[in-house]
């Protein structure tokens, strides 16, 4: 019974829309403050202060005083998977797949916490596969020795993911199909960065493939047409 009632206070506390909002918000990781998650959410500045003291108080969210401001994350990427799993169900839900309606720009590429997710991570995850480097089992991801190799010679440094590394994947909720999560999506994400293959946007979580992104995603992982 007790598990039941955390489970529905959790549930409750995300099914609120303006909550809701507010957490998708944040999704890739960054810290906001009240006023810009007020705004994502359609309420006022003191309702947005409730909802966040809530969220904050329920363990899905820290917030970081900086000054006279405060900026609230997500408390953990258990979090963030909860989030997006939510997101995989609601868009295969038949009854309301006509109202659900996909973010051209979020589709294309977004950050699922601190991976890549959309048809960017789906497609970098196939390359892989592909070319022998990862090989799923169920939904680990497990990084061949080949994939080791790859990726060192991409500039990831493969040193921390040990002999034989391995990471989580996520299903995609636009794509119901996995991309890479863990320590190898995060140095995937961070590597892409680096080389400025792509680009944040400054208020939501997609993001934008640059042109050296579009040559060097074609160049290394053979990945072509996904940039509009």
């Amino acid at each position: 019974m007790s598990n039941a009632l955390e489970v529905a206070q959790i549930a409750g506390l995300v099914g609120e829309p303006a909550r809701a909002n507010m957490l998708l918000a944040l999704g890739d990781g960054r810290a906001l403050p009240a006023g810009e998650l007020a705004a994502c959410a359609g309420i006022t500045a003191p309702t947005a202060s409730e909802h966040l003291a809530r969220l904050e108080q329920s363990g899905l969210l820290i917030s970081i005083r900086q000054g006279r401001h405060r900026y609230y994350r997500i408390a953990s990427p258990e979090v963030a998977t909860m989030l997006e799993a939510v997101m995989v169900v609601a868009a295969g839900n038949p009854p309301r797949m006509e109202r659900f309606r996909i973010d051209p720009e979020l589709q294309l590429g977004r950050t699922c916490y601190n991976h890549l997710a959309g048809q960017l991570g789906v497609a970098i995850c196939d390359a892989l596969i592909r070319k022998n480097c990862v090989v799923l089992d169920g939904d680990v991801a497990h990084v061949m020795p080949a994939g080791l190799q790859f990726l060192s010679n991409w500039g990831v440094d493969v040193g921390r993911m040990g002999k034989h590394p391995y990471c989580r994947t996520c299903i995609d909720w636009s794509e119901r199909r996995p991309h890479l999560g863990g320590a190898v999506g995060i140095a995937i994400h961070k590597r892409c960065l680096e080389l400025k293959w792509v680009e944040h946007h400054l208020d939501s979580r997609a993001l934008k493939i640059t042109r050296a992104g579009r040559l060097g995603l074609e160049r290394v992982f053979g990945i072509i047409g996904l940039a509009r």
